[in-house]
């Protein structure tokens, strides 16, 4: 059985830059990149907000470039998929692709988390050309034009009025008659000029043509349709971690989120760390994940010399 110092399991901002600080470390790591090299960030056409960047990046060509640096750095970076992790024995032992097995002395944990989206085709035709599930991340490219935004909780509403102060118009679509969000947010939507609520209302299709969305048609719960002028279609219904794998084998949050100590990566089995989205519900940036990835790295470096 092949044997590492190191595992990390998903690719990513997290995964990456853990990649980069083991090997600098002399952990000779290695990385599976799971089913989406690169993560979420590959989807995302156009990077303005991490520094370093001041002409901007695609989140491809960003993640290539973290990928090349942990590889500079003497990171095995591999394609697979990590489908077993035995928490139960010392050293772990991970299962790769159902078949091959890799021993391993320290494990961090970078599987990220995937946005919930309405699963329509016209939907998924025009991701990354106008629909986003990150309006923090995309918003600036909408400035002074019309957007939707689809949720009727916290996040939908922090979107929306993030939207609203930069966008010239801002629709919220919400499905049921009422908003979940907090008092406080529904108050802030509501008293903000430029955002208008459409309750009742289910999206129906994207519209778009070869340069991305051009509207979008939405249907009454009466049976009334009706089309609206945007050039942005944002998703605010909710993420879900990519913690499958770890159920009954790491301590969950009631979302499916990692626990892990307050203001270190340790997970509740000594030896497993965390970075990135699939322990953070809040902030969900790719420069927190890099940075949560280096806290990572510098942690299981800490326990395997303590070793």
């Amino acid at each position: 059985m092949e044997k590492t110092k190191c595992l990390i399991i998903g690719s990513g901002p997290a995964g990456y830059t853990a990649a980069i600080y083991a090997s600098r470390a002399n952990l000779s790591p290695i990385l599976y990149e799971g089913i989406e090299p690169g993560g979420q960030l590959t989807t995302t056409t156009e990077i303005e907000n991490f520094p370093g960047y001041p002409e901007g990046i695609t989140g491809k060509a960003m993640m290539d470039d973290l990928k090349r640096q942990a590889q500079r750095f003497g990171a095995d970076v591999r394609f697979g998929i990590v489908t077993d992790l035995q928490t139960d024995v010392r050293p772990f032992v991970a299962t790769i692709d159902g078949e091959k097995q890799i021993a391993a002395d320290a494990v961090i944990v970078a599987t990220g988390a995937s946005a919930k989206y309405l699963g329509l085709e016209s939907e998924a035709k025009f991701r990354g050309m106008g629909v986003s599930a990150c309006a923090t991340c995309d918003g600036f490219f909408y400035r002074k034009q019309c957007v939707a935004v689809v949720g009727g909780g916290d996040t939908a509403c922090e979107e929306a009025t993030y939207l609203a102060s930069i966008c010239k118009k801002v629709y919220l679509i919400v499905r049921k008659p009422f908003l979940r969000a907090s008092k406080a947010m529904q108050e802030r939507v509501f008293a903000t000029e430029n955002i208008e609520v459409l309750f009742e209302y289910n999206t129906v299709e994207v519209l778009g043509d070869e340069d991305g969305v051009t509207g979008v048609l939405i249907r009454h719960t009466s049976g009334e349709q009706k089309q609206l002028d945007i050039t942005g279609f944002f998703l605010a219904i909710g993420h879900h971690p990519n913690t499958e794998l770890f159920k009954g084998k790491l301590e969950l949050d009631e979302q499916g989120y990692i626990v892990t100590t307050p203001g270190t990566s340790r997970t509740s089995v000594e030896g497993i760390f965390a970075a990135g989205d699939v322990k953070d519900p809040h902030y969900r940036q790719a420069i927190t994940a890099a940075g949560s990835g280096c806290i990572a790295a510098l942690d299981c470096e800490r326990y395997l010399l303590s070793k």
